[in-house]
């Protein structure tokens, strides 16, 4: 039998809360059971990030109300809208702004969202570049334009990238040495070696080798980080960058915590910088995509995605991520 997918019946991987328990499955929606907003779009392309494969898994508490369609991702065409700016057919990308955290998000072949989170697709990008990217292309891209306004240069030294093989680092990684930074790649993965050379890595160290102490205040090394893991590797970090340089925190994938002095502050003037990837501003959202479409673009994009899959094998695909066996970036053909 032929699946029927039209605006009034259309599948959606939609994660469910009972007795405490989380469950996700396929189902078959109605764009008016999907939460509100003003574009109606047709989703083509979606990702998976470690939060999608917490929040569809239970693993970690990402959504705050339930049900919710998952994916926090999407890109595709508009197939209806109350706001003029976007015009039926045109091509759109969403990611963050609550998708699968407060409203249903990209896992379906249909989403309907605020206008406000729309971004109309830039050129240089299509729907299936614009995944491959997602919200790690477009937090290490934010990550990079503030610590580029924050007056971080090549002179500074090297910049550190941890958990580099996965979305975000490996995006990173490529970024920052496409840009003349000399990028130290830092995994606990020992195959990934090779895979981060290729994006431009100059050294690889794995995590056995890092040699981390708890000195209030380490030898200077780093220009300056980009952290996806949080924890005693930030704060290590932290204490071992250079005098003007910006640490950007991204993820906490060791930890949310952070044990730190104000060493690092008050005498190398070292700044934290915070990277809210969910949580921007339309005007911002707008110049990151841009420049991901412009000179941030990967030059490796089809080598960091390493998994292009079909939607109907989706709920198979988070174990690897919640088991950390995912390098680069997995892209998730919706239609």
């Amino acid at each position: 039998m032929v699946e029927a997918i039209t605006p009034d019946q259309f599948p959606a991987f939609r994660i469910h809360q009972h007795a405490g328990q989380v469950q996700a499955r396929w189902e078959s929606l109605a764009v008016d059971e999907l939460s509100a907003g003003e574009v109606v779009i047709r989703v083509s392309h979606s990702s998976i990030n470690y939060k999608d494969a917490l929040a569809a898994s239970g693993a970690g508490r990402i959504l705050r109300r339930w049900p919710l369609v998952g994916g926090i991702d999407l890109a595709g065409r508009v197939e209806s809208s109350s706001d003029a700016r976007f015009v039926r057919g045109a091509e759109v990308l969403v990611t963050g702004c609550g998708l699968s955290e407060t409203r249903d998000g990209g896992y379906a072949l249909y989403a309907r969202v605020p206008a406000a989170a729309v971004v109309p697709m830039p050129s240089g990008l299509d729907a299936a570049s614009a995944m491959a990217l997602g919200t790690a292309g477009f937090a290490a891209g934010l990550a990079y334009m503030l610590m580029e306004r924050n007056g971080q240069r090549n002179a500074l030294g090297p910049v550190a990238v941890t958990g580099a093989s996965g979305g975000v680092g490996s995006i990173a990684v490529d970024m920052f040495a496409s840009k003349g930074f000399e990028v130290s790649a830092m995994t606990g993965k020992s195959e990934a070696q090779s895979y981060l050379r290729e994006l431009g890595a100059a050294q690889v160290l794995l995590r056995e080798q890092l040699g981390i102490t708890v000195q209030p205040l380490e030898t200077a090394h780093w220009g300056g980080a980009v952290d996806n893991v949080g924890g005693e590797l930030l704060s290590w970090l932290l204490r071992s960058t250079r005098e003007r340089g910006n640490v950007a925190s991204i993820g906490m994938a060791a930890s949310s915590e952070l044990h730190t002095t104000v060493l690092p502050f008050i005498l190398r003037g070292v700044s934290l910088l915070g990277v809210n990837s969910s949580n921007t501003t339309a005007e911002l959202r707008a110049q990151v995509w841009s420049r991901l479409a412009t000179d941030l673009k990967p030059r490796h994009l089809d080598r960091i995605v390493t998994r292009t899959i079909d939607r109907t094998e989706l709920s198979q695909a988070f174990d690897d991520y919640l088991h950390g066996r995912v390098i680069g970036r997995t892209l998730v053909r919706m239609e």
